[in-house]
């Protein structure tokens, strides 16, 4: 009886000697035919409104061709971008940078945001004969994309709890980011990493090479424990290091301060964002980066980022009715706490759902200083509004609550009102108010 050692890994793709159609050509008609009838499922999902039909897409291909991912990503340059918040908005930066230099053809992305392994060889699918690819990633797909793609650069953004039913502990996801780049040594990317994240610096301190960014802004409320010796980190203004062990934080080579990024040696360089918050401007300098790293002009690289709008519908402006409403969209405790900064209307719609794609759990809202919002009215939506109204009681915030999306965005609003929202609330949001990407 065969040991179960000379099976496939659940969810690996499986060796193509292994596979029904053999090598070489057979091989790429069966590819061809996957994506072929993935574009038709993804066709399918477009005509019946679910969606792009981005996800169906990979999913048709991936399960009819197995390796299809291992196949696609490979032969080509690759920057990947990845961290709990702000991939999306930073792989559309990073994409407009390359593109005014390599052209729209020559670089393909996953540009609405579907990460996984069946995302990132959808988007390939659709331009197979791009050179370069900029993946937004999953934390958990950047080990293998590490192992088996070889990007030349990484942007590490940041580690904090996002969808605690699905990303149990962060410091596992950092253990393996790690790992998978002591693996690869010199073939490893160049890791562009956030200087403020200690589990980050830990992670890309094994990269061959690391850039060092200060975005300007830290999350610290996830890292209490040195990831490396479990000691108490000691934070400072501006500064941390751990007692225990030579773990600190780096130097910066690119620091964001307002507009301006500047290095050590003294060059200075001028955002001139269409995306708004000091979170943006750190994702944008982490983009600046890489595009440097990969060969674009300071200055075209600049250019091109200013021409980004609403990336994945982000900050897009929605009607609903009478109501005009610039969407935004946050996750987890982090990216609320940025997000609720930069919300200037009043009153203010807040959206809630705890569907797969959010997360079950919604314990994260005791963690947002919602009492930022003091002085505005806030206006409680979805399926979760409830909760989200006990959390606004505590913090002493004026709010009603209207359960329905529709209802709640067809309100008497003079101008325009903000609109913060989780993942599921956000594309529905985006479907009612018209907005496409």
């Amino acid at each position: 009886m065969p040991s179960n050692s000379s099976r496939p890994a659940p969810g690996r793709a499986q060796p193509i000697n292994a596979l029904p159609f053999g090598t070489g050509l057979g091989r790429r008609v069966w590819r061809d035919a996957a994506i072929g009838l993935g574009n038709l499922a993804a066709l399918a999902s477009r005509a019946a409104g679910r969606g792009t039909g981005t996800s169906i897409r990979g999913q048709v291909i991936t399960k009819l061709y197995p390796p299809a991912f291992d196949e696609l990503i490979a032969g080509r340059r690759i920057a990947a971008v990845s961290g709990t918040n702000g991939k999306t908005t930073t792989t559309h930066l990073l994409t407009a940078a390359l593109r005014a230099v390599k052209g729209d053809q020559n670089v393909v992305t996953n540009a609405d945001g579907a990460n996984l392994r069946e995302g990132i060889a959808s988007a390939i699918s659709q331009n197979m004969s791009a050179p370069l690819a900029v993946l937004e990633t999953d934390e958990q797909v950047v080990p293998e994309l590490i192992t088996q793609g070889h990007p030349e650069v990484l942007i590490m953004l940041n580690f904090s709890r996002d969808q605690l039913d699905r990303h149990h502990e962060i410091k596992s996801l950092g253990k393996k980011w790690r790992d998978a780049l002591i693996a690869t040594g010199t073939a490893g990317p160049v890791a562009v990493a956030n200087i403020h994240d200690p589990l980050v610096t830990w992670s890309a301190e094994a990269a061959h090479r690391a850039v060092w960014v200060d975005m300007g802004v830290g999350w610290t409320q996830d890292a209490a424990l040195c990831p490396n010796c479990g000691s108490v980190l000691i934070y400072q203004i501006d500064d941390w290091h751990c007692p225990g062990c030579p773990l600190r934080m780096h130097q910066p080579d690119f620091t964001v301060r307002g507009d301006d990024i500047s290095t050590p040696q003294g060059q200075h360089w001028t955002l001139h964002l269409q995306v708004p918050g000091r979170f943006n401007r750190g994702n944008a300098t982490c983009a600046f980066a890489a595009a440097i790293i990969m060969g674009v002009d300071p200055q075209i690289a600049l250019d091109a980022m200013a021409g980004v709008r609403a990336p994945a519908g982000r900050f897009a402006v929605g009607t609903f009715g009478e109501t005009r409403a610039r969407l935004l969209l946050a996750k987890n405790p982090a990216g609320w706490a940025e997000s609720i900064l930069i919300m200037d209307s009043d009153p203010v719609i807040l959206a809630i759902d705890s569907a797969i794609a959010d997360g079950a759990d919604v314990s994260w809202l005791w963690d947002v200083d919602f009492e930022q919002l003091a002085g505005k009215h806030v206006v409680c939506t979805g399926p979760r509004a409830q909760d989200l109204a006990v959390r606004l009681s505590y913090a002493e915030v004026e709010h009603s609550i209207v359960p329905d999306l529709s209802e709640a965005l067809h309100g008497d609003y003079p101008g325009q009102v903000d609109v913060l929202a989780t993942y599921t609330a956000f594309l529905n949001l985006c479907r009612m108010g018209g907005v496409t990407w």
